[in-house]
């Protein structure tokens, strides 16, 4: 009898911790059952949000290039990682988790940065592999401390109302090939000093964080996309240190000081090779500065909506390449849109509509000089559709 109710209680056990509802534990049954999370991944499909019924959501038909490679598909749903195809600028090559399982985040408590529990979003920003995140539900995550994305990973928000806020927010750093699509990132804190988990095998000392909403340093083939920004301690999105092959796209900035971010120091050289796409964004309102503020490299921008600024839009230093191309600007009390924060560098207007006052001041290169080429991503549209087809922000 002894051996049979062994058996029996092995047996149920296992039923339960494949329905998730036991936590990891030591031994042989341990060993049992922290092997049906690991196997989650590679023998069940993931649940995605439910929808009512497959539909081409409205940005179809908007001249959008982005959104029109996958929101025409009314089954997008199903073929999530073909995003991945539909980047342009120079960010275009970001594959994030398109090789990788899908991995849906089912618990928005319990952030453990040292030891991340399998649900939660920190724990498959961690792993090793490419994984495709998807969010089971609407929920709110308030992250203790910065979340740290390893290569190939993308967090996909779409299908679900998801907010990472009031706490600390995302770092990529040192890596390549992430997606961040769909998500509304506010009230972010500075947070730290703290040790975190950064990998499977790592767990380092971090420094206290600015409390940024996405701060991107010394990676490559980055996209950030259809996201929402406002209200965080420091900058919304910064890209630094050697970043390169960026593109920050679709998404709605607001109620916010200094916005965006493109090269953090004059000195530093290595972001003289930055080429970045600012493209399809909404910009206000409540916006100050940094829209963007650009140091050093390359910078297209282009197809973008400006409501109001209230100190400048367009900025830059350590004489970059700026090459605005088919914006829509829309001033308020303050009608420059530039501001040339030291003499030197090439700025241009190219195709940009300026409304209730507003101008853009050039320097450096003329309009027609081929230098500009190096900071040309994609074909800008006319800045007369700029009102149909920017749709900013999350899409769910």
């Amino acid at each position: 009898m002894g051996a049979f109710a062994a058996l029996r209680a092995l047996v149920v056990c296992c039923i339960i911790a494949s329905a998730g509802a036991i936590p990891l534990l030591g031994g042989p049954l341990g060993n049992l059952t922290n092997s049906i999370h690991r196997r989650e991944l590679r023998s069940k499909k993931s649940k995605t949000p439910a929808v009512s019924a497959k539909r081409k959501l409205a940005g179809c038909s908007s001249g959008n290039p982005i959104d029109s490679c996958w929101m025409c598909d009314p089954d997008w749903m199903s073929h999530r990682q073909r995003l991945a195809d539909c980047a342009i600028g120079f960010g275009h090559q970001a594959a994030g988790g398109r090789s990788g399982e899908i991995y849906t985040v089912t618990d928005a408590g319990n952030d453990d940065p040292e030891e991340p529990k399998y649900g939660t979003l920190r724990w498959g920003v961690i792993q090793s592999k490419p994984l495709w995140i998807i969010f089971k539900q609407d929920m709110t995550i308030q992250l203790k401390e910065e979340l740290i994305v390893t290569s190939f990973k993308t967090l996909d928000g779409r299908g679900a109302n998801v907010h990472i806020a009031n706490g600390a927010c995302i770092t990529i750093q040192g890596v390549t090939n992430v997606i961040v699509h769909g998500l509304h990132i506010h009230d972010c804190k500075s947070t730290g000093p703290a040790r975190i988990r950064s990998s499977e095998s790592h767990i380092g000392d971090r420094g206290k964080t600015d409390g940024d909403a996405i701060s991107i340093f010394e990676s490559t083939d980055i996209w950030i996309d259809h996201n929402s920004f406002s209200n965080c301690a420091d900058g919304l999105v910064d890209v630094i240190q050697g970043s390169d092959a960026v593109t920050i796209s679709n998404n709605e900035f607001k109620d916010h000081d200094k916005v965006m971010l493109l090269g953090a120091h004059d000195s530093d050289y290595r972001d003289k090779n930055m080429k970045a796409t600012v493209c399809f964004n909404k910009f206000g309102p409540g916006l100050i500065q940094r829209m963007p503020r650009c140091r050093l490299g390359n910078f297209h921008i282009f197809n973008n909506y400006y409501i109001s600024w209230e100190m400048y839009a367009i900025g830059g230093s350590g004489q970059p390449t700026i090459n605005s191309e088919g914006n829509y600007f829309d001033a308020g009390g303050v009608k420059e849109v530039t501001k040339h924060l030291e003499d030197g560098g090439d700025y241009r207007s190219n195709g940009d509509i300026f409304l209730n006052g507003a101008y853009f001041t050039p320097s450096g290169a003329s309009t027609s000089s081929p230098l500009y080429a190096r900071a040309r991503s994609y074909s800008a549209l006319p800045a007369s559709q700029v009102p149909r087809i920017v749709s900013a922000g999350p899409t769910s």
